[in-house]
């Protein structure tokens, strides 16, 4: 990787913690209680390390096969202080490799694929960090629990509190919030109901499910992520304001 690129992505981080910054001054926050992730899918491992010398901790990856190699590949070079998030959606034959392999999940949709990453995370004594992911944009392409009308509809919200009841059974996978994924808009303004409506059913829930944590929100993206900050969100997944078009 040239000098040149290097220094670009690094460049580009300092740009993003800024925004960050920016974002949360906005509405009275501290930069410190938002979390970048740096999505580093499709992107090599040389740009991972860059990342890295600008002091990120925080690297997401969406399948599992691609960034099996790329851990593996850095383990000797990064510090053990990096954490690396699934930001994909998983299927239950991955779960094994999953639970192995990164620290925090963002993609909780279905109790069997939590029991199986509960058992794999048990079977190595650790205890992986996840979030549930909500549909709360409607969206018929988007994984996640359907979140669109849980004020209104009853059916939606028995199954959203029913899966969310399921989960205290599970040991070794500790819920920390809810992740979601807004629809790409050309005016990222356009997102700020599907982050704000994200935010209110995180409270509705820690309202009724008190003994469980509900400390953090997973939304926002590169196009939106400014948005996401005002309306609450303590992580963001940036992946081309950072890196660039992906490679390959």
């Amino acid at each position: 990787m040239s000098d040149v690129h290097t220094t670009t992505i690094q460049a580009n981080i300092a740009a993003v913690r800024k925004n960050i910054e920016a974002a949360c001054q906005r509405v009275g926050r501290k930069a410190s209680e938002v979390t970048l992730v740096a999505v580093s899918k499709q992107h090599p491992s040389e740009d991972i390390l860059a990342a890295y010398e600008a002091g990120i901790l925080h690297f997401g990856e969406n399948r599992v096969e691609e960034a099996q190699p790329k851990i593996k590949a850095l383990q000797t070079k990064l510090s053990t202080s990096i954490t690396w998030h699934m930001i994909g959606h998983v299927q239950s034959r991955k779960a094994r490799e999953v639970a192995y392999y990164f620290d925090v999940i963002h993609s909780l949709d279905r109790l069997k694929l939590v029991a199986r990453l509960d058992g794999f995370a048990h079977e190595q004594n650790r205890i992986l960090q996840a979030y549930i992911q909500v549909n709360v944009s409607g969206e018929a392409t988007k994984y996640g629990l359907e979140a669109s009308h849980w004020e209104h509809s009853p059916t939606q919200r028995n199954t959203l509190w029913e899966f969310v009841n399921q989960l205290k059974q599970f040991t070794s996978i500790k819920t920390i919030g809810l992740m979601t994924m807004a629809p790409y808009e050309a005016e990222p303004e356009a997102t700020r109901p599907v982050f704000a409506a994200t935010r209110k059913l995180r409270d509705a829930l820690a309202h009724d499910f008190p003994t469980l944590v509900w400390d953090h929100l997973s939304m926002g993206m590169t196009n939106d992520y400014t948005v996401a900050i005002e309306e609450g969100a303590t992580l963001v997944r940036v992946g081309r304001a950072i890196f660039g078009e992906r490679t390959y």
